[in-house]
């Protein structure tokens, strides 16, 4: 395997690894940020209001993306193996 095969492999799977994680990130995000408006306006400063809220999506979006997650995944790992 060459240094450029390597550095491949590892921006492939880097990309990967992005591409699965930006869903449920995005989530947590939009999430995050409507909590920090909502807390803006009605002056409410509780440090769980944050953090419980996006918890619970965050999880709630993984569930959802499981099967389109590991049909990714398998995908990947296909092409590592085979290609």
């Amino acid at each position: 395997m060459a240094d450029f095969d390597a550095v491949d492999l590892v921006r492939e799977s880097l990309m990967q690894a992005l591409l699965l994680a930006t869903p449920i990130l995005g989530a947590g995000l939009l999430i995050g940020l409507f909590i920090s408006i909502f807390q803006a306006v009605t002056q409410i400063q509780e440090q769980t209001l944050t953090f419980v809220p996006k918890i619970i999506v965050m999880i709630l979006v993984a569930i959802m993306l499981l099967s389109w997650i590991v049909v990714q995944m398998i995908d990947f790992t296909m092409a590592m193996f085979v290609g």
